[in-house]
């Protein structure tokens, strides 16, 4: 059966990250990346996504980045499951490239950040934008701006994008019912993804089409049920989602504080919840939350948020 092309009005849903197992050499271990994949694809999510920033999309060789989206788009095309390729990369030229990369891997979408080094002035950010739609075809694209991108944009500036087709989709962190307000306004064109443990609160505003899911990390097939439920109870999904935030705020905030970066935060809830074997390792010079703080977590985990192990692949 023909997939229906991606666009503003059907990108929705919960889809799930792809991590990067890696071995204590540093080296990616591919056959961990493959076996994570067909866990996915048997997860029923709505779609995966590769090299977002807990993929470690900005640590990693070009030859990598090839290799690990091919074993990605293989298995992908063989099953029907909907996929993204992560294109991001500090520097333009080489977001380019990956770019080019990935559209012949024959991606749902593709997803990319706004040059990061050299703070881009808006001409520049069309100019920049308008040859990444160029190269990718007519394979859509998401942007991907994050709170700590160099250039945050604001609400008003995604209307900039408006007469550039192929860009359907943003990934960000949202906020406030102003901010609601002034997205519905300018970014109307665009399907909004926000951070997986918001997302029952950005249905009920009206605001969200779906997740790029850290909450995917501990449970996929959980995660999709709770995304489910937000179409049909989304008074009993937001109850869930307070109790994700309450475990957020009293496993997860402490080690943020302590200054464990956001991959580190999402592998480590991938250990917690069991369902990914990847391991916390993150790659050098990164530092990753120890394996002996996994399971003091995930027996409080299973307190919280128990939605997340009723459906577990657990160790």
């Amino acid at each position: 059966m023909t997939k229906e092309k991606l666009n503003a009005k059907n990108l929705k849903g919960n889809w799930a990250t792809l991590l990067l197992p890696i071995n204590a050499d540093d080296s990616i271990n591919y056959q961990k990346l493959a076996g994570e994949i067909d866990m996915l694809i048997e997860s029923g999510v709505d779609g995966i996504y590769s090299n977002g920033t807990a993929g470690e999309f900005h640590n990693q060789t070009e030859d990598e980045y090839a290799r690990i989206n091919r074993i990605l788009s293989e298995k992908c095309l063989d099953t029907g499951m909907r996929f993204q390729i992560g294109a991001s990369h500090p520097s333009p030229i080489i977001s380019l490239e990956r770019l080019k990369i990935a559209a012949a891997l024959k991606p749902d979408a593709i997803q990319l950040i706004l040059p990061d080094w050299i703070i881009a002035t808006e001409s520049e950010l069309l100019d920049y934008m308008q040859r990444l739609a160029d190269a990718a075809g007519d394979i859509p694209l998401v942007l991907y701006n994050p709170p700590h991108a160099k250039f945050v944009l604001q609400p008003k500036d995604y209307s900039l994008f408006e007469n550039i087709p192929q860009v359907i989709g943003v990934k960000l962190l949202s906020h406030d019912q102003t901010w609601a307000k002034e997205m519905e306004q300018y970014a109307s064109h665009l399907s909004i993804f926000v951070p997986g443990h918001l997302l029952a609160t950005g249905v009920e505003c009206g605001i969200a089409s779906g997740a790029y899911s850290n909450v995917a990390c501990i449970n996929p097939k959980a995660a999709q049920k709770w995304w489910q439920l937000m179409q049909t109870n989304i008074k009993e999904a937001l109850e869930i989602e307070k109790n994700i935030l309450a475990f957020f705020e009293e496993c997860i905030a402490p080690l943020q504080r302590n200054g464990f970066s956001n991959p580190a935060l999402d592998k480590f809830l991938a250990a917690v919840g069991g369902c990914y074997q990847v391991g916390t390792r993150l790659r050098w010079p990164y530092k990753w939350i120890a394996d002996q703080h996994v399971l003091p977590v995930r027996e409080r985990a299973r307190q919280l948020i128990p939605n997340f192990f009723e459906t577990s692949h657990e160790m």
